[in-house]
């Protein structure tokens, strides 16, 4: 088990690291939305279920578990919210047009 839960906590780092330089590298806040939806959702849970993995059936891996289902739903609601309040306060999205 302890194998398995290193290679979901690793997946879950490479992807955190992923959605952080998503966050610095992207032009405006409907890619860097994206970013830190998909990324910090996936990168989450990965950490989440590799530690629960880790730990072996005990109390703690529940409690992972639990949180990790929180995230799962919680986080993409977020994310939608934020994108939809930037839309609707007429955020304008990033073209390469617009760039020069």
């Amino acid at each position: 088990m302890t194998i398995l839960g290193m290679a979901l906590i690793s997946g879950g780092v490479f992807f955190l690291v992923t959605g952080a330089v998503g966050m610095v590298r992207f032009p405006d806040i409907y890619t860097r939305m994206h970013a830190a939806g998909k990324c910090d959702t996936l990168g989450s849970l990965l950490v989440m279920t590799g530690l629960a993995c880790h730990d072996g059936f005990v109390l703690t891996s529940a409690k992972l578990l639990i949180a990790a289902g929180f995230i799962l739903v919680t986080s993409p609601t977020a994310t939608h919210a934020i994108a939809r309040a930037a839309r609707h306060s007429g955020v304008e999205a990033w073209t390469a047009e617009g760039d020069r």
